[in-house]
């Protein structure tokens, strides 16, 4: 879900910004440990929260439209269902 808005959220290079964040002692020493770059997996992680967000936030907002769409196709069947090849 690529925000338009955002058009360089998954580019692999792109402009940062220095943060700071407080993350648990032994976390960091085994990301150290294991060559993992914390800013990266920070970064990930961060995506993976704001899709998860967004794609809750669009189903609330069209949840009752997509419930509806399903029950009319309940109801009355795939539109073109006779046509299909499959």
């Amino acid at each position: 879900m690529n925000n338009p808005a955002h058009p360089r959220r998954d580019a692999a290079v792109g402009p940062r910004k220095r943060t700071t964040m407080t993350i648990r002692p032994d976390y960091l020493a085994d990301a150290k440990r294991l060559g993992i770059t914390v800013s990266e997996a920070a970064e990930r992680g961060l995506r993976d929260a704001i899709r998860e967000a967004e794609a809750a936030r669009w189903l609330a907002e069209n949840g009752e439209a997509v419930a509806a769409a399903n029950d009319w196709v309940e109801a009355n069947g795939l539109p073109l269902a006779d046509r299909r090849l499959f």
